[in-house]
């Protein structure tokens, strides 16, 4: 018999224990790691699937960084929105109980405090969210209103609120401080009343009259608008005659003349004369004088809260507008301009929705829009009723004094009660808040999605520990196994063999 040593059939014997032994270590890994491979080729047929769990895993972790990033800024955006819509509702109640006590500076104790409300609603809109502003649109990366100081009183030759006013009060009251109405002398027994030629938009307008007993009463007719009251007649005592005026912030006012023997008369009341002539002298003074205090006291409150409209409601393609030419003879107002006048809000001014300024993706389909503008108009509205009321001042030798101040409160408070049909900030508020229920809604159902894409990926990268465990038992069987057959045939020898 012949013996043969070592051939080719041992070599594939030795091969087959080293795929054993690389089998083995890969076992081994995979129980250390829990992994079954290291790369994606390793997954076989289910790679592609893996990586694309792996994908979409990623994109969810991205949309919960959006989230916890946008969630910070939407926290404070309600924060501030609170705290403005608290300081507004604290300055309307001081105007309504807020008796007319002023010091030397011409202001009560609470007109003294808006100031200091006013720059913190100031300084809640400038507010920043780590790189952006929150309330200056798609213009995050600046501030989103002027200075307090800027805003009230002008920077340099660009005039601020106060100067505003002070010019629009005077285009009010015109020259001859009736409200640009022109009360002329009595012709015969007619007295006359007429809105101011060539046609303004300032002062008072004239919105109608009512009868008079003995007299005839006509209008207001033409352009400019005219009433006429011919007194043919003496009325009786108590009898009256009432005139309505529309303001330039859109309310409006009357005045009421009452006949009376007394004479001199008490304000709103005009003394019958011994003839209809002399009758009629006595009313027209009697208007004049009525018609000069409504001018300085309702005229003017009114004329300051449009002139804070004027000065606040900037936008897109609107300035902030103001008396054109001089004061007392001025028709019309004329847009300031970025060299002579402050434009309060200094953030973009779109002319689309603002929540729609910042928008973030928070799913795949599905997006959140939490945007906020300074000059939208709930905020406006606070921020110029507020400052009406932190500007005016009065004084102790002006007769006319406490019921301007009572003009004024009246209007700030009603200002602040916001009006049916306008904007609210609870309404912005509400926006923010839909946005967060949006987005708390969409993680979690990411979360539930989340999970059952971790498991799906776990069972084709994970290996199961119990059955690698078992494979190498098994393995290292066999491997000892054919390691023992493998030396006993290499010490294989004639003498042993015989």
């Amino acid at each position: 018999m012949t013996v043969t040593g070592v051939g080719p059939q041992s070599s594939l014997i030795v091969r087959a224990l080293g795929d054993m032994r690389t089998q083995l270590g890969d076992l081994q890994r995979q129980l250390g790691t829990g992994k079954k491979s290291t790369t994606y080729a390793g997954l076989g047929i289910e790679r592609g699937l893996a990586v694309s769990l792996r994908g979409r895993l990623s994109a969810m972790d991205s949309y919960a960084d959006t989230v916890a990033q946008i969630g910070v800024r939407m926290n404070l955006q309600q924060t501030a929105l609170t705290r403005i819509a608290v300081l507004g509702s604290t300055v309307k109640g001081a105007a309504l109980t807020q008796q007319f006590s002023i010091d030397a500076s011409g202001q009560t104790s609470t007109q003294r405090g808006a100031a200091s409300q006013l720059d913190e609603v100031l300084g809640l809109l400038n507010t920043p969210a780590g790189d952006r502003y929150l309330f200056s649109g798609r213009a995050g990366d600046k501030p989103a209103t002027d200075t307090l100081d800027h805003i009230l009183n002008g920077d340099g030759a660009k005039a601020g609120l106060k100067q505003i006013i002070a010019e629009r009060n005077q285009a009010d009251l015109g020259a001859s401080g009736l409200g640009r109405l022109v009360i002329p002398p009595v012709v015969g027994t007619q007295v006359s009343i007429s809105e101011e030629a060539p046609p303004t938009v300032f002062g008072m307008k004239l919105a109608s009259v009512s009868t008079l007993n003995g007299a005839t009463v006509t209008g207001p007719t033409g352009s400019p608008a005219a009433i006429t009251v011919d007194v043919t007649s003496n009325p009786n005592p108590g009898d009256a005659i009432t005139l309505s005026f529309t303001l330039p912030d859109g309310t409006s006012d009357k005045i009421t003349l009452t006949a009376t023997t007394a004479a001199p008369p008490k304000a709103g009341e005009f003394t019958i004369g011994t003839t209809p002539a002399q009758t009629a002298t006595n009313l027209q003074a009697s208007l004049t004088t009525a018609v000069g205090k409504l001018a300085a006291t309702s005229l003017s409150a009114a004329s300051a809260m449009a002139a804070a409209d004027n000065f606040f409601n900037v936008g897109a393609g609107q300035p902030p507008l103001r008396v054109s030419g001089s004061p007392f003879t001025a028709t019309a107002l004329t847009a300031g301009t970025a060299a002579n006048t402050v434009t309060w809000y200094t953030g973009e001014m779109g002319t689309d929705s603002a929540r729609g300024t910042a928008v973030a993706r928070v799913d795949d389909a599905l997006t959140v829009a939490y945007g906020a503008r300074a000059n939208e108009q709930a905020i406006r509205s606070t921020i110029a009723n507020i400052a009406v009321y932190a500007t005016m001042t009065f004084s102790t030798g002006d007769p006319n004094a406490q019921d301007r101040f009572n003009e004024i409160s009246q209007r700030v408070s009603n200002g602040l009660a916001v009006p049916n049909g306008q904007q609210k900030i609870q309404d912005i508020q509400a926006e923010v808040a839909f946005a967060q229920t949006t987005m708390k809604d969409a993680t979690q159902r990411q979360q539930q999605r989340k999970v059952t894409l971790e498991d799906l990926l776990q069972s084709i990268e994970q290996a199961p520990q119990d059955e690698v465990a078992a494979q190498i038992l098994a393995l290292q069987t066999r491997l000892q196994a054919s390691l023992q057959t493998t030396s006993i045939l290499y010490h294989l020898s004639i003498v042993n063999y015989l």
